[in-house]
């Protein structure tokens, strides 16, 4: 005798056990918690841009203003929020659960290809964007020191090397280098030697601003306050 005989000589029970399993599994079902803030990974792309000297109120309203423009056509778009600083603005876009990340990503790019020609046109470089979610906290923190070494070769290191590397490992979404040291150009003219070749000041400065990017504006930290500082020619 095995354990299905019973139930097909007694049809009338068997229908009994079912209606009872059939009963307690609705009663369970709607018993069941609903968690009002389910942990949900929503869709979300960051686009940011660098403009060096700009103020946050250039940013916000020469930047981020054509982006957002543009972005707020994209289906599927829930929600997007911009942070401008000195110099930099960071654009966040959610999307909704039915929306694929790949496909919003390539209307991402399309729209800052729409939106460049309304951009500064002193930009250093197009506004680029991330699938990453800003909120969430980095996992990794790796330090490079060196006793011999610059810092200036240590971040090259690590922006060349170690970043790009990285960047390439499935399942890593962005990868940030800390505490980079550029290089910078600090020129010093002689008047005197300006005076007897009859060049003048504007002009070393035309040359200057042909030959490197243009950083109008600059930024000295104090102990308890900042002051921009903006040259005008």
């Amino acid at each position: 005798m095995n354990i299905s005989e019973i139930f097909i000589r007694r049809p009338v029970m068997t229908t009994l056990v079912m209606l009872g399993i059939l009963l307690f599994g609705i009663v369970a079902y709607r018993a069941l918690p609903v968690s009002d803030l389910p942990n949900v990974d929503f869709p979300t792309i960051q686009v940011s841009a660098q403009l060096p000297g700009a103020s946050p109120e250039t940013m916000a309203s020469s930047v981020a203003t054509p982006l957002e423009r543009q972005f707020s056509t994209i289906a599927g778009l829930d929600n997007m929020s911009s942070t401008s600083t000195q110099g930099a603005t960071a654009i966040t876009l959610q999307f909704s659960l039915e929306r694929s990340l790949d496909a919003a990503s390539q209307d991402v790019q399309a729209a800052i290809t729409a939106a460049s020609r309304q951009l500064p046109p002193n930009l250093p470089s197009p506004p680029s964007y991330q699938k990453v979610n800003p909120a969430d906290q980095p996992v990794l923190y790796m330090s490079l020191n060196s006793a011999t070494l610059p810092l200036s070769t240590v971040d090259e290191y690590a922006e060349t090397m170690m970043a790009q590397r990285i960047s390439t490992v499935s399942g890593v979404a962005q990868v940030q280098v800390f505490g980079a040291q550029k290089y910078a150009v600090r020129v010093q003219v002689d008047p005197n030697a300006l005076a007897t070749r009859g060049i003048g000041i504007d002009e070393v400065q035309r040359a200057i601003e042909q030959s490197n990017v243009n950083l109008p504006m600059g930024t000295l930290f104090g102990k308890h306050q900042a002051f921009t500082l903006q040259a005008n020619g």
